[in-house]
């Protein structure tokens, strides 16, 4: 397949089943949701080291929110429901209740519960105050500047993690300006994040390495600077290559995610030094999920 004189492999991302959860953090102002969000999405990149892959899925209007205030919807996936609930208290309890005026809410509300206020309450040490509006229960928690809300607990769905594509640049500057069209895509699709720094990943990894005691390692085959050293799946004219790493509440919105950020990339096309687009896989034997790159962009 090819479009606009860029080359799709016919080949498939491998992705994995995950737990994910919806949260929505509200503030006074933009600046402190913003605070917040990062804050609670910092180190989040992916679960080989993190504990759980999280972004931001978009900011919120005040009319979107529950409280009529400045907002964004934070998605958090982990490996388990264990995981996903240890990763939210943490995280919302050390870096959304300590954000100046800010509130914390179930952004979704179909799926196995796990704690949200119901945890962070003994932090109010015998003065919190639980309120049941609207059939959902919420915590009021004392802090010193006024009362931190939070919703009793959030929804655990399943969910899609590791959807994903490669970018085959002429050079970095190519390989770059393509993948942040492609991040620009993605992030105005329902449902999906990309956990990584910019959006973008520049150490795509394999399984294993040579070295004890490596999950992962550098994926050489895509390493422009081991060229004739290693066995190479990079074409020729290729100098720099970057992944795209997708997760998903659904299949859908990662295989809608792909799309729109292969779009964006192949509408560059091959005058922009976009030579190639491929995605990472393990031969079909380790993830459930598998998106084909040719079925993507029909």
């Amino acid at each position: 397949m090819r479009i606009n004189g860029v080359t799709i492999d016919d080949t498939f991302a491998e992705a994995f089943p995950m737990k994910g959860t919806r949260l929505v953090v509200t503030a006074d102002t933009p600046h402190w949701v913003q605070a917040a969000v990062v804050t609670m999405t910092g180190f989040a990149t992916s679960v080989i080291a993190c504990g759980c892959e999280a972004a931001v899925e978009r900011v919120l209007d005040p009319e979107e929110t529950p409280d009529g205030r400045p907002g964004a919807a934070v998605l958090l996936f982990a490996i388990s429901r264990d995981e996903l609930a240890k990763q939210v208290a943490r995280r919302v309890g050390q870096c959304v209740m300590t954000a100046h005026g800010s509130a914390c809410y179930a952004g979704q509300h179909e799926g196995k519960p796990i704690p949200l206020g119901d945890g962070l309450r003994y932090f109010g040490d015998g003065w919190q105050i639980a309120k049941r509006i609207g059939g959902r229960r919420y915590w009021r928690i004392p802090v010193m500047d006024g009362e931190f809300l939070c919703e009793a607990t959030t929804a655990v769905t399943e969910g899609v993690g590791g959807g994903n594509f490669f970018i085959l640049g002429a050079d970095r500057e190519a390989a770059r300006a393509a993948a942040e069209a492609a991040v620009v895509a993605i992030r105005a699709v329902p449902g999906a994040i990309l956990p990584f720094p910019g959006g973008v990943v520049r150490s795509g990894s394999k399984i294993g390495g040579k070295y004890k005691g490596m999950i992962a390692s550098t994926n050489t085959a895509y390493c422009p600077t081991l060229r004739g050293v290693v066995p190479s799946l990079l074409p020729e004219g290729v100098e720099s290559v970057l992944e795209l790493v997708i997760d998903g509440m659904t299949p859908d919105a990662v295989r809608a995610a792909m799309r729109a950020g292969i779009g964006a990339v192949v509408s560059m096309g091959s005058a922009a030094g976009v030579v190639a687009v491929t995605a990472g896989n393990y031969g079909g034997k380790l993830g459930r999920h598998q998106f084909h790159l040719h079925e993507v962009m029909a």
